[in-house]
């Protein structure tokens, strides 16, 4: 297993343990299984944030994509 993938799990579980089993995504705001669960950066690394667990959240693979697939976008116009 990877270190995001330890980190990933770390941080799930920190946040289920606190929050009575029930982990928000950070964009959207709705639960997220563990399957579906990804890691986030709150500042993009590409704007000078870091891999620090203080700049990390959990996400849907989804909603973490298309933040991405936006940003992208945007750099391109």
């Amino acid at each position: 297993m990877s270190r995001l993938s330890l980190t990933r799990l770390k941080i799930y579980r920190t946040v289920a343990r606190q929050l009575h089993g029930v982990v928000p995504c950070w964009l959207c705001g709705e639960p997220v299984l563990l399957a579906d669960a990804t890691l986030e950066h709150i500042r993009p690394i590409a704007d000078g944030g870091s891999s620090h667990l203080d700049n990390l959240a959990i996400s849907h693979s989804a909603c973490n994509n298309g933040r991405h697939a936006k940003a992208a976008a945007a750099a391109i116009t």
